[in-house]
């Protein structure tokens, strides 16, 4: 019996071994190989549908510079959703309820996309710190502010996501943990309990594929600053 709420949190642990790296090497495993045939099942077609539509949408409004990321973020997005979606099914971990793992994968990214622009644009990525018109007494204060925001995208990246997907988990678990209890002693608002768990299912699979989209999107929004 859990001791605690947070205790589904916790990376487990089989003989002293994490297994947070199989938890997170997994999902690559369900998604199918593409085929090189013309005609492929229904499944191959979805997925094949589903990732060009994500593409078009995404990297119409940039610039081809950034076209080079669509593989990047691409895999990234379907790696957001299957590690989400696998951490929905009972006795499961989910990785990215990991305040360390979405920052390991926002922190990088988000770096990427700076330097290249501190790279291929400095002036025009070092202009964002200063917006045009500003008044010379306040220029000092809003370039510190301007600094911050942009040092704190990568964490408010990593938050979001992690608080979304811990909140939903609790809900779910606080609704179960009702039922439960109320299974003996009321069984007609142990019913109504766990239709309102069923519901927050339906709604915690829609939050784990949306997060993920907004991970991807934000992302790609910071490179088209950058490009």
């Amino acid at each position: 019996m859990m001791t605690s709420l947070f205790d589904q949190f916790m990376s487990p642990v089989f003989m002293g071994i994490p297994l947070i790296a199989i938890a997170t090497l997994i999902p690559w495993l369900l998604w199918p190989t593409p085929d090189t045939r013309w005609l492929t099942n229904r499944l191959l077609t979805l997925q094949a549908w589903f990732i060009n539509q994500f593409t078009h949408h995404l990297f119409m409004p940039m610039k081809s510079e950034g076209h080079k990321w669509a593989l990047i973020l691409t895999s990234l997005l379907l790696f957001l959703i299957s590690l989400n979606m696998l951490g929905l099914i009972p006795y499961t971990f989910t990785p990215t309820t990991q305040l360390s793992v979405n920052l390991g994968l926002a922190v990088p990214l988000w770096l990427a996309t700076v330097l290249m622009g501190l790279r291929k644009q400095p002036t025009i990525t070092l202009g964002h710190l200063l917006p045009e018109g500003t008044p010379t007494p306040l220029i000092p204060i809003l370039i510190i502010i301007e600094t911050i925001s942009l040092l704190i995208r990568p964490l408010a990246l990593g938050v979001r996501l992690t608080a979304n997907l811990t909140a939903g988990h609790l809900l779910i678990q606080l609704t179960a943990t009702a039922t439960l209890a109320l299974l003996s002693l009321l069984p007609t608002a142990a019913a109504l309990t766990m239709i309102l768990m069923y519901l927050l299912t339906m709604l915690e699979i829609a939050v784990a594929m949306i997060q993920a989209y907004v991970f991807v999107l934000l992302m790609s929004l910071y490179l088209q600053e950058n490009v």
